[in-house]
């Protein structure tokens, strides 16, 4: 199959949501579809969870969260599907604001009894910002929630995006039955005892079908009339151009556990979803059909699998066709590597890949030579854009508890921080190390991870600075007043970069007044703020 053709069958995109709104779940029943699993994980109760599929870190299966990105690939009916599961919690946003640079669409999933949260309100915010097509999944239909016409209008005004029904549903809480598709008039009812698309769904031809009187509970076969009659009346039929242009979005209700919509989310997704398209680089727009290789690390992960202590990088292929053993480019480094065992992913699960395409994600095996961000070439050099951190809002000084283990915890804190899950800023006198994040639980995962895969105890003392900024300016003169007279608040990042670290607004505000000619960034990707 030529270039093309793989471009055209592929569909790359990210699931995301607010915690506890279902999107693992939802992730695993697609997974299940793809034949790409057999049974997926659930909750059973609140003390016994089925470890999930797309969970594969220690600490996500004990506390039943995802706290990393997990990407997963399966075939289904001829696309090739990408997917990647992101963490839900809002202190591991930044894993998910990098993946969205990296997917051509996304999932975004709602809970009926919850609606629009605020973690999903931020993630609307960055697809808004990149134009992402973004799909809703109202999901938990099967319990008690918010009347169906009021979560329309509320995922309008709360995520400023129009909205259009794609599916309807077939009663609700303890009567939810299945949905209606409104375009091809449609019924598919579900067992929710079944956790395949084959056994035991029926399809109607519509609400005139004979069959439906005698399936549908008569409330719910009445309020459907009247409820998608008066849907189809207000709401403008779907625009795909809007659609992909990040306009609009199409609307599907269902239950990811009970495996009840979901198909009809999968197939029209399949069928509307765009392909791989055109990514920014610094230099030019990158097409996806360009014969030459090109793409972007966007996430790194250490210890994968802990047994063998590998470090990998994933990449996403933006042109050109990625092949085994091939010496390609690396732009920042300005040196050429090759890949012997480049892989595939179905969560913690790998497999050696020969050659991959644009949309693709491929594990590189890596010992070292990768930071997120970096670029991959036949030759060019190329600088991706849109892949900053972003300033943390929490920072604390790390401090070693065996001092024998000194050379493990420094390896374990940068090989972390090189993955994204936070960020190292060294501070002198004495080489100390901060480390700053979005959010508490940053801090327990790191703790975790470098007891269990590096043999580091340490903890973390808080500190009276809240915010860091990264400071550029063409006054070196400036500069190095600022660095001498404000000694005790300055950092420098990995890239040696000045980190100004301020205790409030009002000092930040101050230190700007004083240095009009210093520019304080928010993130380290100074060319793509705003």
């Amino acid at each position: 199959m030529d270039l093309k053709s793989e471009i055209k069958r592929r569909r790359t995109f990210a699931i995301i949501s607010h915690p506890d709104a279902g999107k693992t779940t939802l992730t695993e029943k697609l997974l299940l579809f793809g034949n790409a699993i057999q049974t997926a994980g659930a909750v059973k109760s609140n003390k016994i969870r089925k470890t999930s599929q797309s969970d594969f870190m220690e600490i996500e299966k004990q506390r039943g969260i995802s706290v990393s990105t997990s990407v997963m690939a399966f075939e289904y009916e001829g696309i090739q599907v990408n997917i990647l599961d992101t963490p839900g919690h809002k202190d591991f946003a930044e894993d998910t604001y990098r993946t969205l640079s990296a997917v051509d669409s996304v999932i975004l999933v709602v809970d009926i009894a919850k609606g629009v949260e605020e973690q999903t309100r931020k993630l609307m915010q960055v697809c808004r910002m990149r134009h992402t097509p973004v799909m809703i999944f109202v999901n938990k239909m099967d319990r008690e929630g918010i009347p169906h016409l009021d979560i329309l209008e509320e995922l309008e005004q709360e995520l400023q995006i129009e909205v259009c029904p794609y599916t309807w549903p077939v009663g609700s809480g303890r009567y939810f039955q299945g949905v209606y598709n409104l375009y091809d008039n449609a019924i598919s009812l579900h067992d929710v005892e079944k956790s395949t698309k084959t056994d035991g769904s029926t399809r109607l031809s519509g609400m005139d079908h004979p069959d439906a009187a005698k399936m549908i509970r008569d409330t719910n076969l009445e309020t459907l009339r009247e409820e998608a009659e008066f849907v189809n009346g207000v709401f403008e039929p779907f625009n795909r151009s809007l659609y992909l242009d990040g306009y609009l979005a199409p609307v599907f209700f269902g239950s990811a556990l009970n495996n009840n919509g979901v198909l009809e989310l999968l197939e029209t997704f399949l069928e509307i979803a765009p392909p791989p398209g055109p990514v920014e680089a610094t230099e030019r727009i990158i097409e996806p059909s360009e014969d030459k290789l090109t793409g972007f690390i966007f996430k790194i992960h250490a210890n994968l699998d802990p047994n063998h202590r590998d470090r990998i990088a994933f990449m996403r292929i933006c042109s050109g066709k990625f092949e085994r053993n091939k010496f390609y480019h690396h732009t920042r480094l300005g040196k050429k590597l090759r890949f012997p065992a480049p892989t595939s992913f179905m969560a913690n699960s790998k497999q050696i890949v020969d050659e991959a395409f644009p949309g693709d994600v491929v594990g590189l095996y890596d010992s070292g030579n990768f930071k997120i961000g970096d670029t991959l070439t036949e030759g060019e050099q190329l600088q991706f854009k849109g892949i900053p951190s972003f300033s943390p809002e929490i920072l604390r000084e790390v401090n070693n508890l065996d001092n024998f283990k000194a050379k493990q915890l420094d390896k374990g804190v940068r090989q972390l921080t090189d993955e994204g899950v936070a960020q190292l800023f060294i501070k002198q006198p004495g080489n100390r190390k901060i480390i700053g994040t979005v959010g508490e639980l940053q801090y327990e995962v790191i703790k975790y991870r470098l007891e269990h895969e590096y043999g580091a105890k340490c903890n973390f003392s808080p500190l009276s600075f809240n915010r860091a900024h990264w400071i550029t300016t063409g006054n070196k003169q400036q500069l190095e007043e600022l660095l001498k007279r404000k000694e005790n608040n300055i950092a420098f990042d990995k890239e040696e970069t000045p980190v100004y670290l301020s205790e409030s607004d009002w000092a930040l505000k101050t230190v700007k007044e004083m240095y009009p000619e210093l520019e304080f960034h928010e993130t380290s990707g100074f060319k793509v703020e705003g």
